[in-house]
């Protein structure tokens, strides 16, 4: 899949409230690293590890009448990886390096978000 429909489609699927649909773009072994997953997990690595631990993370903020919604902004190709630059429904900016594994699932995920004191947010 090239670069910008994949990101189309993963964006797509996150503004759908889809959970299913979302978790169809990742590998059963998928390790997701983010500041969020700290938050709401209160894990020091930040690591989900799995597909079923991703889903119970994703089930947090992917439900039917969640404010969630993503712009995107930017994408980037690499090899075998993307990452895909977007704002959130509540002002902030994200970015993710997603590493691909063989079918085109993201088997690892780097979640960066801009800090809450910068000013471009």
């Amino acid at each position: 899949m090239e670069t910008e429909a994949f990101a189309a489609e993963w964006i797509a699927a996150f503004n759908a409230l889809d959970l299913e649909r979302v978790l169809s773009h990742y590998a059963e072994d998928i390790v997701l690293v983010s500041p969020v997953a700290i938050e709401r997990l209160g894990r020091d690595d930040g690591e989900v590890r799995g597909k079923t631990a991703l889903r119970a993370y994703f089930a947090t903020g992917v439900y039917p009448g969640s404010p969630l919604k993503f712009s995107l902004r930017n994408c980037y190709r690499g090899v075998a990886s993307v990452v895909l630059e977007y704002d959130r429904h509540d002002g902030r900016r994200g970015a993710e390096f997603m590493e691909l594994d063989e079918d085109g699932l993201i088997k690892r995920v780097v979640a960066h978000y801009v800090s809450t004191g910068s000013k471009d947010r």
